[in-house]
């Protein structure tokens, strides 16, 4: 006998057999009649008071995981696990953004790992501590008992030394906010009721770059020990060592590093993302992972010779902006997002792809990289113009600044020239690709290019109107969103393994994650049929939405884009069920804290702007915020059942700092309140309706 457990937490006993009859039955069924039933989650981390999440190790071993943490100058990765021996083990891989290798491409940064037999050796009582496994660990040697890993914005490994213990250690991880700099600190407390002697050995050790190869000069990265030395340490008392890893081209110059210094701005940098839009809801996870994913969209900025520049990360995207994750993803959450860095970014990265305009209208290259010194176009053109005209024209509108928008006016116009430009007799936008780059077929014309144009000609229309642009210009916009949207209908309509929903490519009949699209910009013609394709099991996987159906590939910008649809689309409830599955397996699951990119490419690494496409999920989903103007936005709010309330808090966004409160009045309306400092603005309006808003 096996239990199945109810969202009720009822226990019902059921055979083995009925649940291989019952399996067999739901398989038998055709793709459009058949449910997906979520797997049941065990947790292995848990949520803090303090916003952060604690995975206290006790069973469940083998496990390791990773996670990347980023400044401006550099990104940190460490990989981190406990065998089944209970012995930890971590390797730190330190990237340097702005250090550069010749020939100039995406990955010429430099970056070196380091591993635990490298630490300085460390002694407590004049044993020796031992960070690494046996069969290396000596007899008489003092363990490093890992007891919890934590996480929020700094990563934190709390420890014990000696049986009984003689000393708690708190080991942590983080970048420096403004210099090319990793640190590992160690905290050594005396448990005992005896004065506990701890000694750091003095180390430093130095790699230099080929000066042939290196980009301005030679790069020096160093890795030594700051405070080291002997302390003595009371009973209760504390002492602290480091070791940092950084770089430069001028070794022979003194290198003073303030440890606590850069420890205190690598947390006032994250509270300086965490304290504006704030979202307050009655699910704790919900809210928990969109302050964590605030962390990573934003922390993965870096500070170069052409400006600040938005990174994906993952060991490999850095100094380095794309039409996609930049242009599409993550700048226009920026203008909602109150971080002064942010917006420099996004600016930065539209006015970096508005140098490659061209009187021929050939193509902005897909990436600019190398600090902006070069770019790569391998893929040709992916539907890139469509991504930055939706992309610069949400963000125009939404940061709510007429000099800015006046700036980024020429190169949104001159993107919809190109697409338009590219329209077949079939009256849809052809692309040599989509942002896959061809790992799955996307036929001479995709779904993807065509709804992002059609939602950057929306978003066209109504910006010009703002910045007083020719009438005639405006109304060939709207005059082309509505043939788009019949001509999207037609050629991508279909019903594919008996769905009412979108073909991927003319040929195509199989279903594919991209068909929530055309939802999250407002076509819901078929929007039953596309939301049931979404959530069947042909579809939906254990880590959200596979790629193509039959194949185990997910990205997660498409189950992130889906999320914010089905939301858009009305279908609340049934969002909010997979919504809070994919935030709790995020979290609290076994590869934490951030969203992914992909599987198997990748290894699932935490690159930043799906994070960003996460926070727009309840700015856009959710709070159904859709920007008409400098001022203005059109407001669907999409308030759960179950829920009695929610708010979005310190909303930075057209122009104004602003809280949104959405609150049930009764079973047909809701309360929208929008507070402006002294100002408080209520409205009512009937549960699914639109309500315009000026700030």
């Amino acid at each position: 006998m096996v239990n199945l457990q109810l969202k009720q937490n009822y226990m019902i006993p059921i055979s083995n057999k009925a649940i291989i009859t019952a399996l067999i039955s739901i398989l038998s069924l055709p793709a459009f009649a058949q449910k997906t039933v979520l797997p049941v989650q065990t947790d292995r981390w848990l949520i803090n008071p303090n916003g952060s999440i604690t995975w206290t190790v006790k069973d469940r071993l083998p496990h390791a995981d990773h996670i990347e943490m980023s400044g401006e100058k550099v990104s940190l990765w460490v990989e981190y696990g406990i065998d089944t021996a209970g012995v930890c083990s971590i390797n730190r891989t330190v990237v340097f953004p702005t250090f550069r290798m010749l020939p100039d491409d995406t990955r010429s940064h430099i970056s070196y790992t380091f591993h635990d037999d490298e630490l300085p050796r460390i002694y407590i009582n004049n044993r020796l501590l031992s960070f690494i496994a046996s069969p290396k660990r000596r007899s008489g040697n003092m363990a490093f008992n890992v007891k919890s890993f934590s996480h929020k914005g700094i990563m934190n490994i709390s420890a014990q030394a000696g049986n009984p213990a003689q000393v708690k250690i708190d080991r942590s991880f983080f970048p420096s906010v403004d210099k090319p700099m990793a640190i590992e600190k160690f905290a050594f407390t005396n448990v005992t009721d005896k004065p506990v002697t701890v000694v750091m050995e003095y180390l430093k050790r130095e790699v230099t770059t080929d000066t042939a190869r290196s980009k301005s000069a030679p790069h020096t990265i160093i890795m030594k020990t700051v405070d080291e030395g002997s302390r003595v340490i009371a009973p209760g008392k504390s002492a602290t060592f480091a070791v940092c890893y950084l770089a430069t081209d001028h070794p022979s110059l003194p290198i003073p590093v303030n440890i606590a210094g850069e420890e205190k701005a690598r947390q006032n940098r994250v509270a300086e993302i965490q304290a504006p839009l704030q979202l307050e809801t009655p699910d704790t996870i919900l809210n928990t992972e969109f302050a964590f994913a605030k962390i990573r969209a934003t922390e993965s900025i870096y500070k170069t010779k052409g400006g600040y520049m938005h990174g994906p990360g993952g060991l490999s995207y850095y100094a380095a902006i794309w039409a996609n994750d930049q242009a599409e993803y993550v700048s226009p959450f920026f203008a909602f997002s109150g971080d002064r860095i942010g917006n420099l970014s996004a600016m930065n990265c539209y006015r970096m792809f508005a140098r490659y305009m061209n009187p021929e209208y050939k193509p902005i290259p897909s990436s600019i990289v190398a600090e902006g010194d070069t770019f790569w176009n391998g893929a040709g053109d992916r539907g890139d113009q469509a991504m930055i005209a939706y992309g610069a024209s949400r963000y125009a509108l939404a940061n709510g600044n007429a000099d800015s928008a006046k700036a980024l006016w020429p190169l949104i116009t001159w993107c919809l020239e190109y697409s338009h430009r590219k329209i077949n007799d079939k009256g849809v936008v052809e692309s040599n690709s989509d942002e896959l780059e061809g790992r799955f077929p996307s036929g001479k014309a995709n779904l993807s290019t065509n709804c992002l144009y059609y939602d950057a000609l929306v978003s066209a229309a109504m910006l010009g109107k703002q910045l007083n642009q020719p009438k005639a210009q405006t109304d060939a916009y709207s005059k082309q969103v509505a043939e788009l949207r019949n001509n999207i209908d037609k050629y991508f309509g279909a019903n594919v393994e008996g769905f009412e929903t979108y073909r991927y490519y003319e040929t195509n009949d199989v279903l594919r994650a991209w068909i929530c699209l055309p939802l999250t910009e407002g076509i819901f013609t078929r929007s039953k049929g596309t939301i049931d394709a979404l959530f069947s099991p042909r579809l939906w996987t254990a880590d959200g939405l596979a790629t193509q159906a039959g194949k185990e590939t997910f990205w997660d910008r498409s189950t992130l884009y889906a999320l914010r649809g089905v939301l858009q689309a009305g279908e609340t409830d049934r969002a909010m069920d997979f919504l809070h599955y994919y935030s709790r397996r995020r979290l609290l699951g076994e590869h934490v804290p951030y969203p992914v990119e992909a599987y198997p490419e990748g290894n699932q690494r935490h690159l930043s702007a799906e994070s960003g496409l996460y926070c727009r999920i309840f700015t856009e989903g959710l709070f159904g915020m859709r920007p008409t103007g400098f001022n203005s936005f059109d407001c669907t709010p999409r308030l759960p059942k179950q829920w009695n309330q929610m708010a979005l808090k310190n909303i930075h966004a057209f122009g104004k700092v602003f809280d949104m409160q959405i609150s049930r009045k009764d079973k047909e309306k809701l309360t929208v309140t929008v507070t402006e400092g002294d100002n408080i603005h209520s409205y009512t309006i009937k549960d699914g309706a639109t309500l315009p808003v000026k700030v």
